[in-house]
């Protein structure tokens, strides 16, 4: 694990990259998620049905190990002092299923970034990665954030 790249957008060097700390996927987050999204489909719920399809077995919701890797990232040390002022969007594939009992992580790493027009803000874009306890890519793209500058925060201390 490592430790995140700069609070601040000035901070952040393009190349420079963190890995998160590790997660097992249990069933209780694929039936949590199946809760919470409404989505019961059978390739995440009946174990026995999925034994004839070319998994095998139960697989993760795509978009939970997506956002179990938004919160591996808060997890590496130094996060918490992440200016990051909004997410604004991505481009993201999946690769490979995530099992129950797979343990994950994150990769990101700081691909390019730009000021914007507006005094005190950055954008930041990350080439992503979740990768599994095989070392396989399971899903990656592209996270695009806003940051916070040195300067903004400032202005934001005065008031």
């Amino acid at each position: 694990m490592s430790k995140a790249p700069g609070a601040y957008y000035e901070d952040m060097e393009v190349g420079s990259e963190v890995t998160s700390p590790a997660r097992t996927v249990t069933e209780t987050d694929i039936v949590n998620f199946a809760g919470v999204s409404g989505d019961f489909n059978v390739i995440h719920m009946d174990a026995e049905l999925v034994k004839k399809t070319p998994y095998g077995q139960r697989i993760a919701h795509g978009l939970l190990g997506l956002t179990i890797a938004t919160g591996l990232v808060t997890r590496v040390p130094g996060a918490e002092e992440f200016r990051i002022v909004a997410f604004l969007g991505m481009t993201w594939d999946f690769r490979k299923p995530i099992f129950i009992g797979d343990t994950i992580h994150m990769v990101r790493k700081v691909a390019e970034k730009r000021e914007t027009s507006k005094p005190g803000l950055g954008i930041v874009v990350f080439d992503a990665k979740v990768i599994n306890q095989r070392g396989e890519v399971c899903q990656e793209g592209q996270w695009k954030t806003m940051s916070m500058m040195r300067s903004m925060a400032a202005l934001l201390e005065k008031q």
